[in-house]
């Protein structure tokens, strides 16, 4: 069967990193072409690749099969919309878009094209998540009353990259990073009824957002969504407490470290974090207490890829829908909206 001759629309850090890799070692996919205006650095690591200096031109190359849409965010409709325009299947980095009205148009044009799109939102395959994924599906916490996130960094210092601390839209700590959590939140417990957000900025001179504590309000349970760049000493990423006890997980998945060493995803070992960071479940059993350690689950991003690859040639259901992925900014916009207006907002 021919592979999958795929484009990538950048070659920054998400090119380098999280999709380059990934693309070159799959047995199914052709790491093709780049578009980069005036650079050549995806060619200085992989030195078969086709560079373009336009969107346009790329799109024009009928050989192409695939384009990741790698951009900053605040292009990501333009650049999206275009790919599909152009007949070709697409992968967008997240978040999707900046507001649900030009994912839902997204949507909509994808099925209208019959081609398929899909959204990277890779952290679903992180070692730390599929294990917290795996002992709530196991139910030994029983009913779940409260769940609390944490995306944290120490980072006071603002970004290099001029175009994540000009204050557009789409900018900031809650697409950037609350994006990620707000999916993971949505995987285990579906939409909330409503929403309520503190949304801040703490570092210097900062324009943007690097501050936000998201509640979502479930009818049975509240799920608390947290980031700050302000944490020297790290919380655990998953506090998740039910009827029957808790269990606490660190934020250890080690795929991000391994990519920016260079180091290719085609390992047994890959993505498998220290045993000392195994979570901890403190549950009732048997009419006992009883505190134990969880080994913590494989990561993976490769996953990812193996589905758009059988959703490409099999027709298979996609790793992550552009459905799912509006939803995100659905409550990004809720959110923001929260903020502004200092109220819980209903969905």
């Amino acid at each position: 069967m021919a592979l999958i001759n795929t484009a990538l629309c950048s070659f920054g850090m998400s090119g380098w990193v999280f999709h380059g890799p990934f693309i070159d070692v799959h047995p199914d996919f052709n790491l093709y072409a780049v578009f980069e205006r005036t650079k050549n650095l995806a060619k200085e690591n992989y030195s078969n690749i086709k560079t373009f200096r336009s969107l346009e031109e790329l799109l024009k190359d009928d050989v192409i099969d695939l384009v990741i849409v790698n951009t900053p965010n605040i292009t990501h409709y333009e650049y999206t919309k275009k790919c599909l325009e152009a007949g070709k299947h697409v992968v967008v980095e997240k978040p999707f878009t900046v507001t649900s009205t030009e994912a839902k148009e997204l949507v909509a044009l994808a099925e209208r094209q019959n081609v398929k799109l899909s959204v990277f939102h890779n952290r679903r395959w992180d070692s730390d998540f599929k294990t917290v994924k795996k002992v709530i599906e196991q139910g030994v916490l029983g009913n779940i009353v409260e769940a609390e996130f944490h995306y944290d960094r120490f980072d006071p210092e603002l970004s290099y990259k001029i175009h994540k601390e000009t204050p557009t839209e789409g900018v900031g700590s809650l697409y950037d990073l609350g994006s990620h959590i707000i999916d993971q939140a949505l995987q285990l417990f579906g939409m909330p009824n409503s929403v309520f957000a503190t949304l801040d900025s703490f570092r210097d001179n900062s324009e943007v957002g690097d501050y936000f504590d998201v509640k979502l309000y479930y009818h049975s349970h509240y799920v608390s969504l947290k980031s700050s760049y302000f944490v020297r000493e790290p919380l655990p990423a998953y506090c998740i407490h039910g009827t029957k006890g808790s269990f606490v997980k660190s934020k250890a998945d080690i795929q991000e470290t391994e990519l920016q060493k260079n180091l290719k995803p085609h390992s047994n070992n890959w993505g498998i974090e220290p045993e000392s960071e195994g979570g901890i479940l403190h549950i009732l059993k048997d009419g006992e207490f009883k505190k134990s350690f969880v080994n913590t689950e494989q990561g993976n991003y490769m996953t990812y890829y193996d589905g758009i690859s059988d959703a490409i040639r099999n027709n298979k259901p996609l790793p992550v829908t552009a459905k799912e992925a509006t939803d995100v900014i659905i409550i990004i916009e809720a959110a923001m909206k929260s903020n502004k207006e200092k109220r819980v907002v209903d969905l």
